[in-house]
């Protein structure tokens, strides 16, 4: 069975993604991950994060994959000193010098991942981070899966692939890219891209003073078209028989809602698959109607059938397309039958809610009445975080997701 690899930019992202289906989890901490402007989680959280994991059975990896420049070693040599005293399972890495500082402050029972950005597409290089002690490397986006089962062929027995099956693309061979910081001054490298090559026909227009956006111009006005993302829901079978290990999701700046959505989508489709594929195949429908509500672009295969062309643009947007919209979490179940949660978007008192089981189920439940924290009552909330307790017509559990669907 491969893994589930669900990405989490907050610790209450690291439980919806456990409680949704997730194998494994990663994280950012507070420095030298690629994603500085998530979250991320301070090292109590961290510490808390493994301790979470590990009672339910599940991993927790930490991404430490920034292009560290020479002024930043020490920090970096401090910083994974202090994340192998919370023991997680892994920690990702992506080039030989971080690698070798990880080997000589991790304790041995905490893993090294070689990230994408280490531009990992061919059997030698893979051989060459086996050979010096990484468990598990990465796949560069940029494989197939053809090439991906020629790796698998020639790699030791039990080491470990990764490859990304769900999430956003880029145009650039991994951890090569310099097109963030040349356009906004903030280096993809380091953990600030702006992503850029997600716009299509770019033209540069000032929106802020020091900072600039791509959009595509016509007569009818300006717009920003962006390219597809990787989905590869339909394709279970074929990654079953690639030799992958664990299936990886990409997204650790998006919400509770897209974590939920995508990890519960991904794990009934695999465990599906793998026991009946005339039923998982007959259930791609569903699957797809349901992962496409946590969506802002359309799907493409990316490399995994061979080299992207332009259909993997999206020139049109993704007009009178469904989607939900997220509420909140359930953070408490009170005795009377009501619920507390941080609430993120607008919705009023008989508004029809839709709570999120883990086991594929959409309960749909009448908001009878709400309350601030103050305990006044109140017909809406349109503002968002702000706690609120509320009755449901049918009562959820802690940890439920909660969203509003909006279909056309």
């Amino acid at each position: 069975m491969p893994e589930l690899l669900i990405p989490a930019g907050s610790l209450d992202v690291v439980k919806t993604a456990v409680r949704y289906g997730a194998d494994a989890v990663y994280v950012g901490g507070e420095a030298f991950g690629l994603r500085a402007k998530a979250k991320n989680l301070s090292f109590d959280e961290l510490r808390e994060a493994v301790a979470y994991c590990h009672e339910r059975g599940k991993k927790l990896y930490v991404a430490t994959n920034v292009i560290a420049h020479e002024g930043s070693m020490e920090a970096f040599r401090s910083y994974l000193e202090k994340i192998g005293e919370i023991r997680p399972d892994a920690v990702i890495v992506a080039d030989p010098g971080a690698f070798s500082v990880a080997k000589e402050m991790l304790p041995p029972e905490v893993a090294i991942h070689i990230s994408t950005q280490a531009n990992n597409v061919n059997a030698e290089t893979f051989c060459f981070w086996y050979a010096q002690g990484a468990e598990r490397v990465v796949c560069g986006r940029e494989l197939s899966l053809e090439e991906i089962r020629a790796i698998r062929r020639r790699i030791p027995e039990g080491a470990e692939i990764e490859a990304f099956v769900h999430g956003a693309m880029c145009i650039s061979y991994s951890g090569r890219c310099l097109l963030s910081a040349f356009m906004t001054g903030r280096e993809a490298n380091l953990g600030a891209c702006t992503h850029p090559c997600r716009w299509r026909y770019a033209v540069v227009e000032e929106s802020r003073p020091g900072q600039y956006m791509p959009v595509y111009e016509d007569d009818g006005g300006t717009y920003l078209f962006n390219s597809k993302d990787l989905c590869m829901i339909e394709h279970i079978p074929e990654l079953l028989a690639s030799g992958i290990d664990s299936f990886k999701i990409e997204g650790r700046m998006k919400t509770a809602l897209y974590v939920a959505t995508v990890t519960r989508v991904y794990r009934e489709a695999i465990d599906t698959c793998m026991r009946d594929p005339e039923e998982y195949r007959a259930a791609i429908p569903r699957y797809l109607s349901e992962i496409r509500r946590s969506a802002a672009r359309e799907y493409t295969t990316g490399f995994f059938f061979g080299k992207p062309d332009n259909t993997s643009q999206d020139y049109e947007g993704r007009s009178g397309e469904r989607e939900s919209v997220y509420l909140g979490t359930v953070s408490e179940v009170l005795p009377d039958g009501t619920v507390t949660f941080l609430q993120k978007n607008k919705f009023c008192v008989g508004d029809t809610i839709l709570v999120m089981k883990p086991d594929g189920r959409n309960v749909a439940a009448e908001a009878l009445a709400m309350w601030d924290e103050e305990g006044e009552p109140m017909e809406s909330c349109p503002h968002a975080s702000r706690i609120v307790r509320m009755k449901l017509s049918v009562t959820p559990e802690v940890g439920d997701i909660m969203r509003m669907d909006h279909d056309d």
